[in-house]
């Protein structure tokens, strides 16, 4: 978690930059992310070259004795972040702007990567030397600081608080889903060595990040000791499509950076006929924008077959469908609204995923979780596509805390449901003794179905009332005749006062 100094050196950084002149938020996270991207560099080729000396194998510095930047040839280790930072001021900026910042955008040496695309048209936008300066020297701060707290997901963590200032400046607040919250989905979804992953609206690539620390962490050995399973996970394994260049350009380095080096994240509006995606992946991991209403004539033919709307909250769900295999899983998150909606398109949608397909699982969490950008209320939905049914009982889950406060502020609380999800979802088997009265619970397809295909919480669950017990009514006569007596001879007590 980040500390209250770590979080004043970050907003401090955001400060150097508009007194600087950018102040456009994401220019500004465009150029943190490319050198911290530098910085990154330099510390994981460290890693590497230790790694190797340690297994008895080889190593090839990206930073060798001599590195081509464009008609020139650079020695390589004037490139690393570790070598630049210590120079003057002017010499530094010339440096960044007229060698590294070109080294990292043709790096890739696949030139049709996500990265060599998306990196072709970055812009090194700091304009003087002397912020150049101001900007490194916060930013060793901040890695000094994130190098003290001992929390593996430190790295991540800061790079989240980074892309909210996104959100908080009211632009583009679609972008961003709390880390946590990717985490318990993935968790939940549990993805294995074989996945192919996409994310239909993937941002920053929040998603597929969080998917490929899990595989690291439960699923090494299975992977990076399997020739092939590492070249999957490495080139055949992450997808991700959105329409915002910037953010594309983010999500690769955002991939690059934790070790996946081939992603295929490309542009593309996901609900246009520019998605020819059918039956391709195993498991979809999704925040949708929900931005209301779409131009019928930009959607897919064969989404409105499914569903005849406009709203994107119910087209992206009809989009999953077609997108998965068969067999294959999602977790996503919409708007309240899904789950009850009256209109036709919404009980379509429903409809669609308990009949046709296995819905597993809402988790009805609370408005605040998307504060302080956006107070709107969410769910999370798991389901399996199989085109022939397979609903039975579905899991309901009241989340009321993810440990975070619900307010503005989001300060770290204790009350946490997270984990609590995780593994009830992991043993369902003993949800089915639960009452109507906890947090969660099992509702068979037959009460839904009775109910208009709703899948609101408050629909399925039941208040548990306790009786109160009131004093007699002479008892209560008799302290209001006190009261008064007392509010009389206080008033006569007043009087006597000002009378003096």
């Amino acid at each position: 978690m980040i500390t209250g100094e770590l979080k004043n050196r970050i907003d401090g950084l955001w400060d150097v930059f508009a007194a600087g002149g950018l102040v456009n938020p994401l220019d500004v996270i465009e150029q943190i992310t490319y050198l911290m991207f530098i910085r990154d560099l330099d510390d994981t080729d460290n890693i590497r070259a230790k790694e190797a000396v340690m297994l008895g194998l080889p190593h090839k510095s990206i930073f060798a004795d001599v590195v081509k930047v464009g008609d020139r040839e650079i020695e390589g280790k004037q490139l690393k972040w570790s070598t630049f930072h210590d120079l003057p001021a002017a010499k530094m900026y010339s440096t960044v702007q007229e060698w590294v910042f070109p080294f990292i955008k043709n790096l890739h040496e696949d030139k049709d990567s996500a990265y060599s695309k998306y990196m072709g048209d970055a812009i090194f936008k700091i304009p003087t030397p002397l912020l150049l300066d101001k900007i490194v020297n916060i930013l060793d701060d901040i890695y000094d600081q994130m190098a003290q707290i001992k929390d593996s997901d430190i790295r991540g963590d800061v790079y989240e608080y980074l892309l909210s200032k996104i959100a908080q400046s009211g632009l583009n607040g679609q972008f961003r889903t709390p880390r946590h919250i990717i985490r318990m989905m993935v968790e939940l979804m549990e993805p294995a060595a074989d996945e192919m992953i996409c994310d239909p609206a993937c941002g920053t690539a929040g998603f597929l990040v969080a998917a490929g620390d899990y595989l690291k962490e439960k699923r090494r050995d299975e992977i990076f000791f399997n020739r092939e399973k590492k070249d999957h996970y490495m080139n055949h394994m992450f997808f991700g499509y959105d329409m915002d260049r910037t953010m594309l350009r983010i999500g690769a380095m955002n991939m690059m950076t934790h070790g996946v080096d081939n992603p295929y994240i490309e542009y593309r509006d996901s609900l246009s006929d520019q998605n020819p995606d059918k039956g391709k992946y195993s498991l979809i991991l999704a925040n949708p924008p929900f931005k209301g209403s779409l131009d019928a004539d930009t959607v897919s033919a064969d989404l409105l077959k499914v569903c005849k709307t406009k709203k994107t909250e119910l087209l992206f769900i009809a989009l999953f469908l077609r997108m998965l295999k068969t067999g294959g899983r999602c977790a996503c998150i919409v708007p309240e609204g899904v789950l009850f909606g009256s209109s036709s398109a919404h009980k379509a949608i429903r409809k669609l995923l308990i009949e046709d397909n296995r819905l597993q699982a809402v988790i009805s969490m609370p408005s605040g979780v998307f504060k302080p950008y956006a107070g709107v209320s969410t769910a999370v939905l798991v389901f399996t596509k199989t085109e022939h049914g397979g609903t039975d009982k579905v899991w309901f889950y009241d989340m009321q805390a993810d440990g975070l406060s619900l307010d503005d502020k989001r300060t770290p609380i204790a009350e946490n449901d997270i984990p609590d999800i995780v593994a009830r979802f992991k043993n369902l088997a003993a949800e089915e003794e639960r009452e109507r009265t906890e947090k969660s619970f099992l509702v068979p397809k037959s009460e839904i179905v009775a109910n208009d295909y709703d899948l609101s919480v408050n629909k399925y669950k039941k208040a548990e009332y306790k009786p109160v017990e009131y004093a007699p009514t002479s008892e209560i006569l008799t302290e209001l005749n006190e009261l008064e007596l007392d509010i009389t001879a206080g008033l006569a007590e007043l009087e006597d006062l000002l009378g003096e």
